[in-house]
């Protein structure tokens, strides 16, 4: 009797092999070429330059974003649908710190590896690019649109150091600006005259201090006086902050950003100012990890001999959030390297083109490609993940 060999990693490695220089081509030039969030024109095009070549087909994403694109490969038979999400955006000044480069390649990779599975099984593989997670998070974006609405089930697995972490959580956020409007008047000749706003700016900044205080180890408050004025002689007529607040919980994200904003008013209302509140980047929501695919995740790194398997504890954002909260969703990390490498870095971003980068993004793949094999073989798996997360919703 002939054996079923999709369950085996060395199965998966042959056919990566298929795909591994053109993946490590891919991953070089996008270190070399880094490109931030909104303009990361040469990495769609290449990114789908290889998806297409391997029989995707492009399809028209729904939103504003240029630089977004939607690669997606169907069986004849109809199947559960598995979308492995890309990130391609860089950092300012650092090139791929974030490692963002390989994330997406990593997430190319489990695609032409799992479409060889949905021609057997059945089913539809997508490969979904999502810029600008850095900034304005293009997957909330996409959810409110919805694109993920019938989606299956949503990979996405981040490139880290020191080793395998399984999939989180991840903190709600909202990014707020604050502007304090007063009026200018000459510092020593008639200040009077003045109404201050960089007063305003420095007592709100000394009261978010105090409101950490008094928060819960479910929240954060952190931000920066990003304008004071423009010279030391002059009444500052504008000042500016910009502030993330986070939050365990969407719920309790609510309850702070109130506080905050009240905070704020009752500043304006002390110093005579007037204060403008807007969002500076997008809110995202808090990642709540389908367990049950997490586990299947770890079972499939487990099978290849990957035995220690951290568990994250990042009080972090991501825009993964707001797909978790419309279908089952995991984001695990991979290593780059066993070494304590700090993200946002450039020592980062060059771990990400060296070998031993190559074998922790292998690593990933397998079990992103392993994971969706069950998923596409096993309807019952399927129907658990489903299960958990409608009661997560309620």
């Amino acid at each position: 009797m002939k054996k079923e060999h999709e369950n085996n990693p060395e199965e998966i490695k042959n056919r990566y092999m298929i795909y591994e220089n053109d993946l490590k081509t891919l991953n070089n030039f996008l270190y070399h070429n880094p490109e931030l969030g909104n303009e990361e024109y040469k990495a769609k095009e290449k990114h789908l330059e290889l998806l297409i070549k391997n029989n995707f087909i492009e399809e028209k994403v729904n939103i504003e974003n240029k630089t977004a694109y939607l690669a997606k490969y169907s069986s004849k038979n109809k199947g559960p649908v598995i979308c492995y999400m890309a990130e391609y955006d860089a950092l300012p000044e650092i090139g791929h710190g974030c490692g963002h480069n390989i994330l997406g390649v990593t997430s190319i990779g489990a695609g032409l590896i799992l479409k060889d599975y949905v021609d057997k099984y059945g089913g539809t593989v997508i490969v979904l690019g999502t810029p600008a997670e850095e900034t304005n998070g293009c997957k909330v974006d996409m959810a409110k649109v919805g694109i993920f609405d019938n989606i299956d089930v949503a990979m996405i697995s981040h490139p880290t150091s020191k080793g395998h972490y399984s999939s989180g959580t991840s903190q709600a956020m909202e990014a707020l600006e604050f502007k304090f409007i007063g009026k200018t008047a000459h510092g020593a000749g008639n200040p009077s005259d003045g109404i201050n706003a960089l007063d305003a700016a420095v007592n709100f900044y000394v009261a978010m201090n105090s409101l950490k205080t008094q928060i819960t180890s479910e929240g954060s408050i952190c931000g920066i006086i990003s304008n004071g004025g423009v010279a030391a002689n002059i009444i500052p007529d504008v000042s500016v902050l910009n502030y993330y607040v986070r939050a365990n919980t969407v719920e309790y994200l609510q309850e702070l950003v109130k506080e905050v904003k009240k905070c704020a008013e009752g500043i304006a209302m002390a110093t005579g100012t007037k204060v403008e509140i807007n969002n500076y980047e997008y809110s995202f929501k808090n990642l709540v990890s389908n367990e049950y695919l997490s586990e299947i995740y770890k079972k499939n790194l487990i099978l290849q001999g990957i035995n220690e398997i951290f568990i994250p504890k990042s009080k972090g954002s991501t825009d993964t959030g707001d797909v978790s909260h419309v279908c089952p969703s995991i984001h695990p990390s991979f290593p780059l390297t066993k070494s304590n490498i700090s993200g946002h870095t450039v020592e980062f971003a060059e771990a990400t083109i060296k070998e031993e980068a190559y074998e922790g993004m292998k690593e990933s793949i397998f079990a992103l490609v392993l994971t969706g094999i069950e998923i596409l073989k096993n309807e019952k798996i399927l129907i658990k993940i489903k299960e958990e997360f409608i009661k997560n919703k309620k």
